[in-house]
């Protein structure tokens, strides 16, 4: 027997082998080729190859039925599609165009490597340049092309904000609320009622404040301290959302759809209607508020010693920014030192908790990936007038020290409670991941150690402080930890490997998130006394989906806060085309190099542009070197790059060695 695929044989049958089947999901590739992640539950979890040759009728996203070709020393499985399953593309959004005798949409997504056509008649008014949705009515093969139908016309590719919507639109992410959902939120009361406070302790006298960033409007914690004797008493107060947000409701059913907010270069796109996130639910300045509130007495050395969690009503006295804390704490300038003069005292105490909670954490082994952000500027139009890192400082620490530890803190009380709970789990790196870039660390010459196959946290945090100030700093920072796992949710509390925590869950943003929102239910019935036996088991039996749903919907929004970030640097990168800028190395592969500018944008060298030289590969170096030269580019280089193009279609820019 012989397997062909158009006019290449691809192999021969020799004695008689059992044919490995195996069905997962193609993965397109812009060059031609791909991959198929095998489903759960096949014999082996390795990706396998699809040459261009050997894929078929398959689309991006397909489930697949995948023949695997005999292993012949390669590095990888090699296999040929025998037969498309199931489609898994359904719409797909893209660009219409029109030529003389045909109309068809080019989707934006390039792994998805084919156009559509679309007859006169199903075009639904679109005009060419227009952004659109498609429905796929039949999906071709045998030399034909897909065709469909034109569901909704996004509006023309240079009308501000519709470049990021079409992304938004084609990651399936939820963009307007129904009538249902927003009459609901309608009949919410926009202020606190007399009969709320019923049960609730009364904390509106206490000094309250938010600390967020300038234009943030979801304001779901706000914090307090005080001393007692020698101890810190720390009140993290969240907005009760699910006081509000009743669970089967329209707006709850909705909130779980979305399962997170989506914060993007031009817009947020809410997880809850903007009556509730900026209104009644938004713990904002002057104005009664409904909230959770953990009240955590702390040794002086920053060890919780008992805490509290009790249903309270609040009024929050300044909304304050992180850049004002910052410079208050930093620089003590003398307008906003008259303007906060009231809340100086506890700006200050909080600032020395902060720092005794942190050194904590580092002694029990939490690791501190830090990396800059990008903050991207936007003109009226949409386009980007700057591009820039934003690394964190005093103020932003603070907010983050004070949640995590009200996080652990709720997560092991509910552990030890026995009661069912939605924790935030991150498990263990994989050894052979890690390994490879504790391989590359000690090729640069960095001391690292691993004194049992499976690597603690300590001993990623002391590799971490070996590698402070080499110039590969940040990359291999990078590097270790994309070995590491992705954290998620889970009913299980299975601890979170990069705080070296044993119990955390994420309670402090209901507004936002939904496992946020759904812990603070539980809660309400733990604090009413009414988890009986009924409720326990409803809880038991709902959190396993709840978590894979809130873990999936995470996952949605990184990639569309990824992939429109992308979009942006690129856009920006167009108007400094020619120009030269100092960068770092940041990845290096068979086909080139990625440089990092300071202002986080990346961008590709080709192997192929590097003229001086003919350069191989050197995986365990992580290097490029030159045969004839022995010039190394390697991970971590100071180099300076020419602009060379940036494309939006792939949202990737190019760079040439200088």
């Amino acid at each position: 027997m012989s397997v062909f695929h158009g006019r290449k044989k691809i192999f021969r049958a020799g004695s008689p082998k059992k044919q490995e089947i195996v069905r997962g999901i193609f993965t397109g590739n812009t060059r031609g080729f791909g991959f198929v992640v095998p489903e759960e539950g096949s014999d082996s979890t390795e990706d396998i190859f699809i040459p261009s040759a050997c894929v078929g009728e398959a689309l991006h996203k397909d489930r697949v039925e995948v023949l695997v070709l005999p292993d012949h020393g390669g590095r990888r499985r090699e296999g040929v599609i025998r037969k498309v399953l199931e489609r898994g593309m359904k719409e797909v959004v893209g660009t219409y165009h029109r030529r003389k005798n045909a109309s068809f949409v080019r989707c934006d997504d390039l792994r998805f490597s084919s156009d559509i056509l679309i007859e006169r008649a199903k075009s639904a008014g679109a005009q060419p340049g227009d952004k659109v949705v498609v429905r796929i009515g039949h999906y071709g093969g045998k030399g034909k092309l897909p065709s469909g139908e034109i569901l909704e016309v996004l509006g023309s590719a240079k009308e501000a904000g519709t470049d990021i919507l079409a992304i938004a639109r084609a990651m399936d992410l939820p963009m307007e609320f129904s009538d249902r959902v927003l009459m609901q939120a309608e009949r919410i009361p926009e202020e606190v009622l007399p009969h709320e406070l019923y049960d609730r302790e009364d904390l509106r006298e206490w000094q309250i404040v938010t600390i967020d960033g300038p234009d943030a409007k979801d304001l779901d914690d706000a914090v307090s301290l005080f001393l007692d004797g020698d101890d810190y008493m720390l009140g993290v107060h969240i907005a009760d959302v699910a006081h509000y947000v009743k669970e089967s409701s329209a707006i709850d059913r909705e909130a779980q759809k979305r399962g997170t907010s989506v914060y993007l270069a031009d817009r947020v796109i809410p997880m809850l209607p903007e009556r509730l996130s900026n209104g009644i639910c938004s713990l904002n300045a002057g104005e009664d508020r409904l909230a959770l509130t953990v009240l955590m007495r702390i040794s002086p050395e920053g060890r919780v010693l008992s805490h509290r969690i009790f249903k309270s009503v609040i009024r929050v006295g300044e909304r304050m920014s992180y850049p004002a804390v910052r410079a208050i704490l930093e620089e003590e300038p003398e307008d906003l030192m008259d303007r906060y003069s009231d809340y100086l005292p506890m700006l200050w105490r909080m600032h020395d908790l902060s720092k005794r909670l942190r050194q904590l954490r580092r002694q029990r082994g939490a690791i501190d990936f830090n990396f800059p952000e990008a903050k991207i500027r936007l003109d009226a139009g949409g386009v980007p007038v700057e591009v820039a890192a934003e690394s964190s400082n005093c103020a932003t620490e603070l907010i983050e020290d004070f949640m995590l530890t009200c996080n652990e803190t709720v997560a092991e009380a509910f552990y030890r409670a026995d009661i069912p709970f939605l924790y935030r789990v991150h498990g263990e790196p994989d050894p052979d991941k890690i390994e490879n870039v504790l391989g590359m660390m000690r090729e640069q010459g960095i001391p690292v150690t691993k004194l049992r196959q499976k690597i603690t946290p300590k001993e990623i945090q002391k590799a971490q402080k070996n590698l402070r100030d080499h110039p590969a700093e940040e990359m291999l920072s990078r590097l270790l930890l994309r070995a590491m796992q992705q954290a998620h949710y889970s009913p299980a509390c299975e601890g979170h490997f990069g705080l070296a925590a044993k119990y955390y869950t994420h309670f402090t943003s209901p507004i936002r998130r939904y496992p946020d929102l759904q812990i603070h239910r539980i809660i309400h019935e733990h604090l009413s006394g009414n988890l009986d036996g009924r409720k326990l088991q409803h809880y038991a039996s709902i959190l396993p989906d709840v978590a894979e749903i809130c873990s999936r919907t995470e996952r949605r929004a990184a990639e569309v806060e990824r992939e429109t970030e992308n979009l942006k640097k690129a856009q920006y990168m167009q108007k400094h085309i020619g120009e030269t800028y100092m960068g770092v190395i940041s990845s290096v592969t068979s086909w080139g190099v990625y440089v990092e500018l300071p202002n986080t944008v990346e961008g590709l060298v080709r192997a192929i542009s590097l003229r001086d030289d003919y350069y191989s590969f050197n995986e365990e170096k992580m290097a490029l070197v030159g045969r004839l030269s022995g010039r190394i580019l390697r991970l971590g280089d100071k180099v300076r790059v020419r602009v060379l193009a940036a494309d939006l279609e792939s949202r990737t820019v190019e760079f040439q060695l200088e």
